[in-house]
């Protein structure tokens, strides 16, 4: 009896490092110290040093069950993308800018190639947001699977709400995602002439990173007063989180366009409209919240780092919370 046979290769997770390497190197930036392979990654705070009031922001956060529509469509090389994204855009929206990324990899068995591509797309997600990915674990599991800080504070009456436009689903609500559709290769393969690709490409299309449109909006000499990354309980939870006492968000739905996967997903669930509001991001990855004299400074600096913005709202005094209008 030996480990291999017990359900864990060593050797496969040995080549799973090799086949990983180059996609991992090309996340480095200045700051890391030492090579790949450690036992931990060492990452240089040298910098801190030239700040007054330094913060560090952390957060954690998976791409959830998406992973089984990667599983079933045999295509594993965006669904890291996902995992990177859920993280930074979390640290981004807060106004922290993404130093590095540890990756974890659970799986029931090691295919090095498969692992290997989970890789390259949390490489491809930290390349999009500028973080170095640093270091992590593929575990094998036989039989298991600043001062500049925003807050909010600032908030009041008459700021005026942007919304970034999404890729689709992102990586909420697949739970519901699998009960509308029928996730097996076939249906997944359909394609679909509203959605002008096939349904699995529509679904696994990688979570949009917002890390450089809000560094952008930061460089162009704007203040973001708010600002709400659009996950899990969709506006309805999400958009609450970011308002001050005595603030109120008023959202104009048809301020942008929705992407057609929602609207499938609505008629082929027979989903409510307010249910959906509630757990999708129905195309707006990120809203923030500017002063009106900064709308086009801020529109234009989004543009620049290649997103799409809508003005699709304004604060009002109120009680805490969001009306869709």
């Amino acid at each position: 009896m030996d480990y291999k046979t017990s359900g864990v290769d060593i050797e496969a997770g040995y080549r799973s490092v090799e086949l990983m390497k180059k996609y991992v190197k090309e996340t480095m930036r200045p700051e890391v110290l030492g090579g790949l392979g450690g036992f931990s990654g060492a990452f240089s705070l040298a910098k801190i040093k030239e700040m007054e009031e330094p913060v560090l922001l952390s957060g954690t956060d998976g791409c959830g069950t998406k992973v089984k529509l990667a599983m079933v469509m045999d295509k594993h090389d965006t669904i890291g993308i996902d995992a990177v994204a859920m993280c930074v855009n979390d640290i981004a929206c807060a106004g922290g800018e993404p130093l590095f990324f540890l990756d974890y990899i659970a799986c029931g068995k090691n295919y090095p190639e498969k692992i290997a591509s989970i890789v390259k797309g949390v490489a491809e997600g930290c390349k999009q947001s500028d973080a170095a990915l640093i270091g992590g674990e593929t575990a094998e599991h036989p039989g298991l699977m600043p001062e500049d800080e925003i807050t909010g504070e600032n908030l009041k009456a008459g700021d005026v709400l942007i919304g970034m436009a999404s890729s689709g689903v992102h990586s909420n609500g697949f739970s519901l995602v699998r009960k509308v559709f029928d996730i097996t290769k076939e249906s997944l393969d359909t394609y679909y002439e509203e959605l002008g690709t096939t349904l699995g490409e529509a679904l696994l299309a990688p979570t949009r990173i917002y890390v450089k449109a809000l560094k952008s909006i930061k460089n162009a000499g704007v203040t973001v007063k708010a600002c709400s990354h659009i996950t899990g309980g969709g506006f309805y939870e999400n958009i609450p989180r970011m308002l001050k006492d005595g603030t109120h968000a008023v959202v104009e739905k048809d301020s942008y366009p929705v992407p057609p996967i929602f609207a499938k997903l609505a008629k082929d669930g027979e989903i409510e409209e307010q249910m959906m509001y509630n757990t999708f991001n129905m195309g707006l990855g990120m809203i923030l919240a500017v002063d009106p004299e900064d709308v086009e400074k801020t529109m234009d600096a989004i543009r620049a780092a290649g997103d799409a913005p809508y003005v699709v709202g304004k604060i009002e005094e109120g009680e805490k919370g969001v009306t869709l209008c």
